[in-house]
């Protein structure tokens, strides 16, 4: 018979439970807090209260039952564990003693379970130094429950010690807390884990194939030694007590760390179209496109940290996996590790909200796989953040281009988000090879053009004037003051980020020729007229280039008081629709409308 089959023959009982410590020297991963808690054990310097806080799994009930046991044991040992021999160690162990009292906060958290308890700590113990009440989950209690136990917290009998147990120390009351002490649980490393599955493993008979192997485990635990049992259990019975690399990803749905190092060795090569196939053989094994690139940044965050030998301990995995790491560090620049983090970091932000999530992952897996790729020859008009090329650049071949004979002049930078265009004239043709041709941008960016004008931003509106004419003349095309709305509401929608504010003002007032060219555009008060002529001299310039006359002239003013008016509401608006014109409001009640 196989032995694992008699093992599950026998009365089962969880990793978890079976394998939980019961001496402060079986406590895995916490050396320093049960060596202090030893220490008051053997010198008899108890606190009336204790609070043990830490997250899940790493032993904070377990060493709370130790602590009961030790402090009330009639002979201790002198490392300052319980003798287990004495009347109240057999007591504890059969789970009979009445000096040990254990409350569940989480479904005992009202008034009347605390005053119940309280009563208790009246009665002395009858076997025993203590009294220990260990209350788990304790940030669980109601306020009113706590206040009703601050008091005898306070000042407890002396034969009284309580051992209070939590995951959120930060849902206590500071009262509470300012009257125990302290002891704060460390999350398991994987080492640690590691560690015990091994002697777990081997005392029940299990094989497994490599550590690697059980550092997947452990990864998958999070920190926590109950979670890594439990773990542990469910892959033993899938694997049947033969525990190996493949089965167990497969049965914890874990993507494998081999296909992180393919991306990042494929993305160093420069291989997109690869990345590409992988990325898509893993999303047709069920694996989200989030978990990847959250799989992938602890991934390059690992080899960054196995470029320098101070940072490698900072590396919670296998000594195996490790050295793959140390492996792969040495292939990486450092530029490249930094700039994929922030390009996965910057994904795993947007990932929610995205309504194309494969989309996203799929365009930072390419702009990861092109950080070290050598820039494209700049083309005119793009965008220097462009993405790169995915194929091979062709050979570059003769092409054609225009020479300007005449002087270029750059436009004034207008207030939409297009770029202007540079006005040439143009002569015959010429062959121009490609290595020698210089190609200008099309035009300015905002940002650009405020940061190289800015020591000129109070230049004179007649210095502007005489650069433009300096240039060739612009067309006289006649506008409308109907056109000039037209062109101010699209310019009001193209304008910066940055003037957004300002835009929605402007789309409310109403520009109005009052002496061809001249137009007016009144404001209601000195601060906006402030922040218009501030940009006045880009309004013209936008107007101009969309209404294709350079003659246009533009005025601003603070508005009279007979030409404020009055800012109606929608309602008020619609109201005034219908005393205009009565047959809205027949319209209105034919179809049984009502203005929402």
């Amino acid at each position: 018979m196989h032995p694992l089959n008699s093992f599950f023959m026998k009365e089962y009982i969880v990793s978890a439970r079976k394998y939980r410590p019961m001496t402060f020297d079986t406590v895995v991963g916490q050396t320093a807090l049960t060596t202090t808690l030893k220490n008051a054990v053997k010198s008899g310097k108890l606190a009336h209260a204790y609070l043990f806080c830490g997250p899940r799994g790493v032993g904070k009930t377990t060493c709370a039952r130790i602590f009961a046991k030790a402090i009330n044991c009639e002979n201790p040992t002198e490392e300052g564990e319980a003798c287990n021999e004495c009347e109240s160690c057999k007591a504890f162990n059969e789970q009979r003693s009445y000096n040990i009292f254990e409350l569940d906060a989480a479904s005992n958290n009202g008034v009347d379970h605390i005053k119940t308890l309280m009563e208790q700590t009246r009665i002395p113990p009858q076997v025993g130094k203590y009294k220990v009440f260990i209350i788990d989950e304790v940030h669980m209690l109601s306020t009113q429950a706590f206040n009703a136990f601050l008091k005898t917290l306070e000042e407890p009998p002396a034969h009284v010690i309580f051992i209070l147990a939590t995951t959120e120390k930060h849902k206590i009351l500071p009262t509470i807390i300012s009257r125990c002490q302290i002891y704060d649980f460390e999350r398991m490393t994987v080492g640690n884990i590691v560690g015990h599955l091994k002697e777990v493993a081997s005392k029940e008979g299990i094989t497994y194939d490599s550590e690697e192997t059980l550092g997947v485990i452990a990864e998958k635990a999070d920190g926590g030694m109950r979670d890594a049992l439990s773990i542990f259990d469910q892959v033993a019975s899938f694997c049947q007590g033969n525990i190996t690399y493949e089965k167990v990803i497969e049965d914890l749905n874990v993507l494998d760390s081999e296909n992180y190092f393919k991306i990042v060795d494929l993305s160093l090569e420069n291989k997109v179209a690869d990345v590409m196939l992988l990325l898509n053989n893993i999303i047709d094994k069920g694996f989200d496109g989030g978990h990847l690139i959250g799989g992938l940044a602890k991934h390059v965050r690992n080899v960054m940290m196995a470029k320098e030998a101070s940072t490698l301990p900072l590396l919670e995995t296998s000594d195996q996996q490790r050295k793959r790491y140390q492996e792969q560090a040495a292939k990486c620049p450092v530029r490249f590790l930094y700039d994929a983090l922030k390009l996965m970091n910057q994904c795993d932000i947007n990932y929610r909200q995205s309504s194309n999530k494969r989309l996203l992952v799929e365009l930072t897996l390419i702009q990861v796989a092109q950080i070290t790729q050598e820039d494209d020859t700049p083309a005119a008009g793009r965008s220097p953040k462009r993405l790169k090329s995915l194929f091979q650049r062709l050979l570059t071949e003769p092409v054609r281009q225009p020479m300007a004979t005449k002087q270029v002049v750059a436009a004034e930078p207008t207030l939409s988000t297009h770029q202007p265009t540079t006005s040439t004239q143009v002569a015959p043709t010429t062959t121009v090879s490609t290595a020698k041709r210089k190609v200008n941008p099309l035009g300015f960016t905002f940002s650009a053009i405020k940061a190289k004008n800015s020591p000129k931003e109070d230049a004179d509106d007649s210095t502007l004037t005489n650069n433009m004419s300096s240039g060739i003349s612009a067309s006289q095309q006649p506008f409308t003051e109907e056109q000039v709305m037209i062109e101010w509401t699209k310019m009001c929608a193209r304008m910066p980020q940055e003037l957004i504010g300002l835009a929605s003002r402007m789309k409310n007032m109403k520009p109005h020729i009052t002496e061809y060219p001249i137009v007016e555009i009144v404001v209601d008060n000195q601060v906006l007229l402030n922040q218009m002529v501030s940009i006045q001299r880009r309004i013209r310039a936008t107007l101009a280039k969309a209404l294709n006359s350079d003659e246009i002239q533009l005025t601003v003013r603070v508005a009279r008081g007979d030409e404020v008016k009055k800012v109606l509401s929608k309602r008020e608006m619609f109201d005034e629709m219908r005393k205009r014109n009565p047959a809205v409001e027949k319209l209105r009640e034919a179809l049984n409308l009502v203005l929402n």
